[in-house]
């Protein structure tokens, strides 16, 4: 998945109609809407459960109605091209909220060989989603590696969203080298979950990792 095809279904054409969008995601969710992340059941405890699935749990914040589409659980392939180190990988990605007004982010990669099976974990990355309501888009990110992510952006239209970092720190025993970099994240016409995220490499905008995910809960 390269930036110019998520671009191509999120923003230019083939796009589908809203009846045939609608269509599809009425076909797709026979599979998927009764399946949620499980709830943590810890007596006493006096806050609703994180949610995948907007059939369950608490009604989604008002605020974060621009950021709908990705709540759920998506998981697929993609490519990474780590300082020249390029190698295949699979992702689980977990969009969940609790009734406030943020998105909570999980993802977790794992390496793949070249017959497509796992050969261990590569990274975590955890955050947050928020939304103004003027369509401001602002993340917070950490990653297993070592690294703090702040990003901000804006919806491109009612099925992407578009993010720039705006600062990036690497601990002591993260990577050497971590430019600031640009995401997409976006809907593509088969209702899968596209994205791209480049980073700066000598003042140039370099591929880093892109993904293919399908909704499999929510």
């Amino acid at each position: 998945m390269t930036e110019e095809n998520t671009n191509e279904n999120t923003q230019g054409t083939p796009r589908l109609s809203g009846n045939d969008a609608v269509n599809l995601a009425t076909e797709q969710s026979k599979e998927t809407a009764h399946r949620n992340i499980p709830a943590l059941d810890f007596e006493d405890f006096p806050l609703a459960d994180d949610t995948a699935n907007l059939r369950y749990g608490p009604n989604l914040h008002d605020g974060l109605l621009a950021l709908l589409p990705l709540v759920g659980v998506w998981s697929g392939s993609g490519q990474a091209n780590d300082n020249g180190e390029e190698y295949a990988f699979g992702q689980r990605l977990v969009v969940s909220h609790d009734g406030e007004n943020y998105l909570r982010f999980e993802s977790r990669i794992w390496r793949l060989d070249e017959e497509g099976n796992s050969t261990g974990a590569d990274q975590r990355e955890v955050g947050f989603w928020r939304i103004s309501l003027k369509d401001e888009i602002e993340v917070t990110l950490t990653n297993s590696r070592g690294l703090v992510e702040i990003l901000y952006g804006e919806p491109v239209n009612e099925r992407a969203w578009q993010l720039t970092s705006a600062s990036t720190i690497a601990t002591e025993t993260g990577p050497a080298s971590h430019g600031p970099g640009k995401r997409l994240y976006g809907l593509m016409p088969n209702n899968n979950l596209g994205w791209v995220d480049e980073r700066a490499v000598d003042g140039e905008m370099v591929p880093y990792m892109s993904a293919e995910l399908k909704r499999i809960a929510g």
